[in-house]
């Protein structure tokens, strides 16, 4: 079965999303292909790409504040992030990086969290927990 045109396959434990449509700034034409690339090196320089993977998705909505960068896994709390830069805050995205990885249940004070990450957010989700038959019951 293909994969719909705006879902995103997740293959490692922890993901990250990087939106590939935000829009040039005054220092990146392209912010997210940027992000994604350096992401990735990063990522793996900090030896954590048995943990996370980096994808590139459709636009995320956060045209007016590029570059956003959101990261999931399952059973625990979503995060996104908005207004990134592709180059300077790297090592703030990997350091929540490993933060978020020892994390239960992906909850965190906005103290916790390095540089831009403590107050660029646009939201935390809770975990989706799908229990059926505790659904069926309400």
């Amino acid at each position: 079965m293909a994969t719909p045109a705006y879902s995103v396959v997740q293959s490692a434990p922890h993901q990250f999303l990087v939106c590939k449509g935000c829009r040039r700034t005054d220092r990146h034409r392209r912010p997210g292909a940027t992000m994604i690339g350096n992401l990735r090196v990063a990522i793996r320089s900090a030896g954590l790409s048995e943990e996370f993977e980096v994808t590139g998705t459709a636009c995320m909505g956060g045209c007016e504040r590029p570059c956003s960068v959101a990261l999931r896994a399952p059973e625990k709390a979503s995060w996104l992030f908005f207004n990134l830069d592709p180059v300077d805050d790297i090592p703030d995205i990997v350091a929540f990086a490993a933060l978020y990885a020892q994390l239960d249940d992906g909850w965190c004070r906005s103290l916790d969290r390095p540089g831009k990450l403590a107050d660029n957010i646009v939201a935390r989700l809770p975990a989706m927990l799908f229990h059926p038959s505790e659904a069926a019951s309400e």
